[in-house]
């Protein structure tokens, strides 16, 4: 294989279908949003339609090698839910009704710098600048908050690429009817999506814990689903008292939940735990980009969505930004491997 991680072809297609999945549920969701639908209930049916999907496999695929669930553990899961999927998914939607789907997929590379910024903060890593690595890391983290900047605060010119030969009428019925297309200049888009991902970061940190604990990843997975479900339900439930909101009969409300609770949680958690098991989760980071290629293809030429030269600029940066941090992480794990190997071989009888 042409990419040093490895020799086979699989994890990479995984990881490929992976931002392919996530792709389909941006584009599909942005057009239930601007079909009036609350973010707030689609997060509610994303979070049912996981754990549905979700459960029977975790029974069949765990059930004789899960250890006990503890209150401890459950405790764990429940917060991992609240910061994971709820924090994370309520923002994540909001955010993608204030702009386009471009700018949360771009948004959302932050994610690594601010893993290592919480990471930092509990003392969890330093942020020494006195080697490559280190350097590499906090550097990184610099211009991906600045990418992210960029793209809530500063708009600039249309780049012209042309128009798509694609006319999908039932999508340019929504957007025209519709007054989200046309708020692609708020920043307040961006800065949710910023939450959003420092939810999924703090998540990271919680679920390190709980692998140790309880390493039954798809069993904690479908409880933290269920737990999410009933906290984002009751949310919405207190926001969305109109119960025609929570009705399902316009068949794009209805594609977006399923897709979003079964192809955007239950598939790509299943295969990035796949990849991760294999190749790590640097390799899966690794893939993170692919997403904003996808998505500005896709938005382009389903949505006759325009690019803009503050989205272009700070894309670019978040990606670079992102690249970086990884590179230092490399760096750093393979130090840390050689130092232990060394050890090894000094603690080994002659």
């Amino acid at each position: 294989m042409a990419i040093g991680y490895g020799n086979s072809y699989l994890p990479c297609l995984a990881m490929v279908s992976v931002q392919a999945c996530y792709t389909g549920m941006n584009i599909i969701c942005k057009l239930a949003l601007e079909s009036k639908m609350s973010p707030l209930v689609l997060v509610a049916y994303r979070q049912t339609f996981a754990t549905l999907a979700l459960g029977p496999f975790a029974y069949w695929m765990e059930w004789d090698t899960r250890p006990q669930i503890t209150m401890p553990i459950l405790f764990q899961i429940f917060l991992c839910s609240l910061s994971g999927a709820t924090a994370n998914h309520i923002f994540y939607f909001v955010g993608l009704n204030e702009t386009s789907p471009i700018i949360v997929s771009a948004v959302g590379n932050t994610l690594p710098a601010l893993t290592f910024i919480l990471a930092v903060l509990f003392r969890q890593e330093s942020a020494t600048m006195k080697n490559k690595a280190g350097l590499a890391k906090v550097m990184g983290t610099v211009v991906c908050i600045s990418g992210a900047m960029i793209l809530a605060f500063y708009h600039g010119t249309i780049i012209e690429i042309g128009e798509s030969k694609i006319h999908w009428s039932y999508a340019q019925k929504l957007r025209e009817s519709s007054a989200a297309g046309n708020n692609a200049n708020s920043f307040v888009g961006p800065i949710l999506i910023v939450i959003s991902a420092l939810g999924w970061a703090i998540w990271f940190n919680i679920q390190a814990k709980v692998s140790v604990m309880f390493p039954a990843p798809y069993t904690s997975t479908a409880l933290m689903c269920f737990m999410a479900s009933l906290e984002c339900g009751l949310i919405a439930v207190c926001v969305e008292h109109n119960r025609h909101a929570w009705a399902l009969t316009n068949p794009m409300r209805l594609t977006a939940s399923l897709y979003t609770g079964i192809m955007g949680s239950a598939v790509a958690f299943f295969l990035t735990s796949w990849c991760i098991q294999r190749k790590g989760p640097l390799y899966v980071s690794v893939f993170n980009p692919l997403l904003l290629i996808f998505v500005a293809v896709s938005s382009w030429a389903l949505l006759h969505e325009k690019l803009y030269l503050g989205t272009a600029i700070g894309s670019i940066l978040i990606v670079v930004g992102l690249y970086t941090v990884l590179w230092g992480k490399r760096k750093e794990k393979a130090k840390l491997e050689t130092n232990q190997n060394a050890t090894l071989e000094l603690q080994l009888p002659k």
